[in-house]
């Protein structure tokens, strides 16, 4: 039977915080709530984020079943979702219900979810969520409603922002994804600044001081704060760079076209002067076809 506890999927949620939060629902382990859906499950349970589960299209029918939600609605949350093959969703015929296990590696694992929007998904049972953050932007979630934020699926729980608005100003300004490149370049090229303290690093160094102050319960290891919040540290100038490469031409530039370039930039950047040392990646960048 489908039910009675409504347990709706957070935008971007991984398969496994989905199903972990829904049987927790009923104070089931997923492994309780896949056998009762006559799931076959393979591989070994592990909790998100750490590891996601795949879902055969019979048994997305079955989870889709159970909680009265629509399978289209089911896989537009949870990307790691299938949908029946068109041909097997016309003729009615479906396959085998099963379910595997399978471990993340720590770069694409998922990400603590805001735990007020959890909440509100699921009234029933307080769980956490991860979700996974959207593609062509940094791998970030930024709750702007209930100022939360998380970068690294190390933290067990986002983190309050509300000491650092600029966070939240810079995600309410990205109105759409950048490319992949630009993105990549970009990244790269903050993170080599964050490291090796240059250019903003007075900036990010208090960002870092007021994010640590009002989440005292930030652990110090095994990964240092300086680490594993860093790309929340760097998110709105990683942006900023980001859209700038965006705009350059195929080509390489000119020495008067740079010269201009990072002047430009400076001001975006809100510094009085823009002057990489010659082995910065900015440069690279910027006589690279």
């Amino acid at each position: 039977m489908p039910g009675p506890l409504r347990v709706r999927p957070l935008s971007g949620e991984a398969t496994a915080s989905y199903l972990t939060r829904l049987a927790a629902t009923y104070r089931l382990s997923p492994a309780q709530l896949l056998d009762g859906l006559c799931i076959t499950v393979t591989g070994t349970e592990h909790a998100p984020p750490a590891a996601e589960i795949r879902l055969s299209a019979e048994a997305a029918r079955r989870l889709s079943g159970f909680t009265r939600i629509p399978l289209t609605h089911l896989t537009r949350a949870l990307p790691h979702l299938r949908e029946p093959a068109p041909s097997l969703a016309h003729t009615g015929a479906h396959g085998t219900a099963t379910a595997r296990w399978h471990t993340l590696e720590t770069a694409l694992q998922p990400l603590p979810a805001c735990t007020a929007c959890a909440i509100r998904r699921s009234p029933h049972a307080a769980a956490p969520a991860w979700i996974h953050p959207p593609p062509g932007l940094p791998r970030i979630m930024i709750c702007t409603r209930h100022q939360q934020a998380s970068s690294d699926p190390r933290h067990p729980a986002p983190l309050d922002i509300q000491a650092v608005p600029e966070l939240t100003q810079a995600h309410l300004r990205a109105q759409r994804p950048a490319t992949p490149v630009s993105l990549s370049w970009a990244s790269t090229i903050t993170t080599r600044w964050y490291d090796h303290h240059q250019h903003v690093h007075e900036r990010w160094h208090t960002r870092l001081y007021r994010l640590l102050a009002t989440n005292p319960h930030i652990s110090p290891g095994p990964a240092s704060p300086a680490l594993t919040c860093r790309e929340l540290i760097t998110y709105p100038e990683t942006l900023t760079l980001t859209a700038a490469l965006d705009r350059l031409p195929p080509h390489p530039l000119t020495r008067t076209q740079q010269t201009a370039f990072l002047h430009q930039l400076a001001g975006r950047l809100q510094l009085p002067h823009l002057a990489p040392a010659d082995h910065d990646l900015l440069w690279k960048r910027l006589t690279t076809r």
